[in-house]
């Protein structure tokens, strides 16, 4: 199962930044065992929305041009917060340096100005043709569906040109209220 742990991409830097937000809903299944009682969004959740948002900065920036783009090293991973339903984790991922196949990040989520979470990430990038016969194929439909993911993120690109943008939802908007792509 594929889980989209972003919400909505708030702002963009193609190739340099992002700026994303994931709403912790109560539905969400996971909470009911994380923790009874105490619901709180998993750390390893919290790790995989950074790496999620750093993803569409190296996706975007290259125009889709690599179908795969994976976690390679997390690294100084600090958590602080919990994050609980009905909170808005705020993750905001910059690049520090990158090279041919590889991106590295340093990121940080929060909620409000609390920091919940920071990390450095290195992302790496490659096409399954470069390892597969048929991967040209698969290559194909992965860069569709994330084109088709991207224009839900930002709706105000839509996956069109690749320019900073800034999203601000609707002041009547509510965190409770912001849809939740996984579902």
């Amino acid at each position: 199962m594929r889980f989209t742990l972003l919400d909505r991409v708030l702002e963009v830097e193609p190739g340099k930044s992002i700026t994303a937000i994931k709403t912790v809903s109560l539905a969400e299944e996971y909470l009911g065992d994380h923790f009874p009682r105490f619901p709180v969004l998993p750390g390893v959740l919290m790790l995989e929305a950074m790496t999620q948002a750093a993803a569409w900065t190296i996706r975007l920036g290259e125009d889709f041009a690599h179908s795969m783009v994976v976690l390679r090293v997390a690294k100084n991973v600090k958590y602080g917060d919990f994050v609980e339903p009905g909170r808005v984790l705020t993750v905001n991922a910059h690049v520090t340096a990158q090279d041919e196949k590889t991106t590295t990040f340093k990121a940080t989520g929060s909620v409000g100005d609390r920091t919940s979470l920071t990390a450095r990430l290195v992302l790496e990038r490659y096409n399954m043709a470069d390892r597969l016969a048929h991967g040209a194929a698969l290559d194909a439909r992965v860069r569709s569906e994330m084109r088709k993911l991207w224009a839900l993120l930002h709706p105000a690109r839509g996956g069109s040109q690749h320019k900073p943008v800034a999203y601000i939802p609707q002041v009547a908007a509510s965190a409770a209220t912001v849809a939740n792509a996984s579902g």
